[in-house]
C-alpha cells in the first residue's frame, strides 16, 4: 500500500511514517518545511520527502492519505484530496487500527511528563527483555529513535497519549484512538488554550479516554491530583492503582497519608537523585540515578507501576531506572566545562518551568542558576499563563525572557513581578549578549537552563558556539 502523509516532519507524524515503513508500506510525505533532525531520520528510512503542498504530489493518487493535525481547510493538498474523493484518515486513527489493535498498549497521558514517563516505561520493558514497540513524542536517548514496532504481533507497545485533537475533521483527542490496556494519567492542568476553553473541557476528553479502558484494564494516577480525581469520579470501569508520597503517621510508622494503601515513594535525597519505591505489598526498591527533581520521581513511580501490569517486578524496574539515560531536550546537557553547564529543556508550561528550575536548584545548591525562557507554546503565546510565569523562575538567581514576534502581551510586566533579577529581550542577539554577561558576572559555577518547546531561533547553538569560542 502507498501511504502519503501530509505534515510528515512533526515528531508524531514522522514517527508514524517510520512505523508504516517498518510494516512494509511504500511511504511518502510532505511538509511546509523539510529539515533535520526528522528529515534525516525519514530519509535514512527510505521515505520520500516533498517540500510544500503542491497537489501534484497526489498524482497518481496514493492508496491512503494520513492527515496531520497541523493541516487545515484551505491547504492545497487537503482541498484536492476532498474534491477528488481520495481515501484519508488521521494519524492517531491509523496508528490505533494498524499498529495498536493487537498489542498490549501502555498509554501515558497528562499535562506534563508524558515523553519522559513513556521513555522510562519503554526502557524498563527493554531491560526486562520484552522488546516493546513504542511511539514517543521525543527521542529517548536509551534507544536513539522515537518509534519502532514491537518484537511480536501480540507484544507490548508504549505510546505517548496526547490530548491534542486528531485532525481538522476529527476534534477528539488523539488518545481515544489507542485501545489502551494500561493507562497512566500523570497529572492534569489547563493547557492547549488554542483548542480548549477551560479545564473542564480537557477533563471531558480524559474521561472519554477512561471510558475506552476495558474492565480488565489498569488506570494509574497520583492519589493527590484533584483534577484527575474529578475525571475518575465521573465513572471508571477498570482497575485503579494510585500512588503518593510515603509519610510518617502519629506512631512514627511509615504509611501513606492519603486514602488507600497503594504504591508509595520516599525521597532519600532532596534533589530526587535517590529515592525508594514501595509497592502495594510493601516491597521496597532503591533508585539512584543521574536525574533530579520531584517531577521525575513521580514519572518514575508511574513508569514502574505501568511495567508491573505486564509482569515486570519492582526490583528489575528500579534496576532499569538506575541506568536510564533520559530524553533528548529534557534537561539534556548540551555544553559543560569546569565553570559552566548548559541544559536544553522542553518546559512549556509554568508548572514545568517550576519543576525544572527547582529540581536544578536542589541539585546544584548555591551555585548560580540562570533561567532562560521562550514562552512559545500555543497557550503561552496567547498569554493565558502570564499570571503564573513570574513565580515560576523564583528558584533561579536570574531570569531572561525572550519576547518573540508572536507575543503581543506585556512580558515586561512578568519580568517586573519576578522576585529575582529579570530581563526581557526582543532579539536573539540581545539575549545571547545578556546571557554571556550573566554567566561571566557570577562567581563560581553557572548553570544555564534554556526552556523552549521549539527551535528558539538557533539560540542554543549560538550560545554553545560562543562558550566554546571563549566569549
Amino acid at each position: 500500500m502507498h501511504i502519503h502523509i501530509l505534515g510528515i516532519c512533526g515528531t508524531f507524524m514522522g514517527s508514524l511514517a517510520q512505523l508504516a515503513k517498518q510494516l512494509g508500506h511504500q511511504v511518502s510525505g510532505s511538509d511546509a518545511n523539510v529539515y533535520p533532525p526528522m528529515s534525516t531520520q525519514l530519509e535514512l528510512a527510505g521515505i520520500e520527502l516533498i517540500e510544500g503542498f503542491d497537489p501534484q504530489q497526489l498524482q497518481p493518487a496514493p492508496d491512503l492519505i494520513v492527515v496531520g493535525n497541523a493541516m487545515s481547510r484551505g491547504n492545497p493538498c487537503v482541498e484536492y484530496m476532498l474534491d477528488n474523493g481520495l481515501a484519508y484518515t488521521s494519524g492517531p486513527q491509523w496508528l490505533g487500527e494498524n499498529v495498536l489493535r493487537d498489542q498490549y498498549v501502555i498509554s501515558v497521558s497528562g499535562t506534563h511528563g508524558k515523553t519522559t514517563t513513556s521513555s522510562m516505561v519503554a526502557a524498563i520493558l527493554e531491560y526486562a527483555g520484552l522488546k516493546p514497540g513504542f511511539l514517543i513524542g521525543g527521542v529517548p536517548l536509551d534507544f536513539g529513535l522515537s518509534a519502532r514496532l514491537s518484537a511480536g504481533s501480540d507484544g507490548c507497545f508504549v505510546v505517548e497519549a496526547d490530548e491534542y485533537d486528531s485532525a481538522f475533521f476529527d476534534k477528539r483527542s488523539k488518545f481515544v484512538h489507542y485501545h489502551s490496556n494500561t493507562l497512566v494519567m500523570n497529572n492534569l492542568e489547563f493547557d492547549h488554550g488554542d483548542i480548549f476553553d477551560d479545564l473542564a473541557e480537557i477533563q471531558r476528553q480524559f474521561h472519554h479516554l477512561v471510558r475506552t479502558l476495558p474492565s480488565t484494564g489498569q488506570l494509574i494516577y497520583p492519589a493527590d491530583d484533584s483534577n484527575l480525581q474529578q475525571v475518575v469520579d465521573q465513572g471508571c470501569w477498570s482497575h485503579i492503582q494510585t500512588f503518593a508520597l510515603e509519610r510518617a503517621n502519629e506512631t512514627g510508622d511509615q504509611t501513606v497519608a492519603v486514602k488507600g494503601f497503594g504504591w508509595r515513594y520516599k525521597l532519600l535525597a532532596a534533589d530526587g537523585s535517590r529515592f525508594e519505591i514501595i509497592d502495594k505489598s510493601g516491597q521496597r526498591a532503591l533508585v539512584s540515578w543521574q536525574h533530579s527533581g520531584r517531577h521525575n520521581v513521580l514519572n518514575a513511580i508511574a513508569a514502574v507501576m505501568a511495567a508491573s501490569t505486564v509482569g515486570v517486578n519492582l526490583e528489575k524496574s528500579c534496576e532499569a531506572l538506575c541506568q536510564f539515560v533520559g530524553v533528548k531536550r529534557r534537561m539534556e546537557i548540551i555544553y559543560e566545562d569546569d565553570r559552566i553547564t548548559v541544559y536544553d529543556d522542553f518546559a512549556h508550561h509554568p508548572t514545568a518551568i517550576i519543576s525544572t528550575v527547582q529540581g536544578l536548584r536542589a541539585k546544584v545548591g548555591s551555585e548560580q542558576v540562570i533561567a532562560i525562557v521562550e514562552p512559545r507554546s500555543a497557550t503561552m503565546k496567547l498569554g493565558m499563563h502570564k499570571a503564573a510565569l513570574s513565580d515560576a523562575v523564583a528558584a533561579a538567581d536570574c531570569a531572561l525572557w525572550y519576547k518573540g514576534p508572536a507575543i503581543n502581551w506585556d512580558l515586561q510586566a512578568v519580568a517586573k513581578a519576578c522576585t529575582v533579577p529579570a530581563i526581557v529581550c526582543e532579539q536573539v542577539d540581545q539575549l545571547l549578549a545578556s546571557t554571556l554577561e550573566q554567566i561571566h558576572g557570577g562567581a563560581g559555577k553557572s548553570h544555564v537552563v534554556v526552556m523552549s518547546n521549539g527551535g528558539f531561533e538557533g539560540f542554543h547553538l549560538r550560545l554553545v558556539a560562543a562558550l566554546k569560542a571563549g566569549k
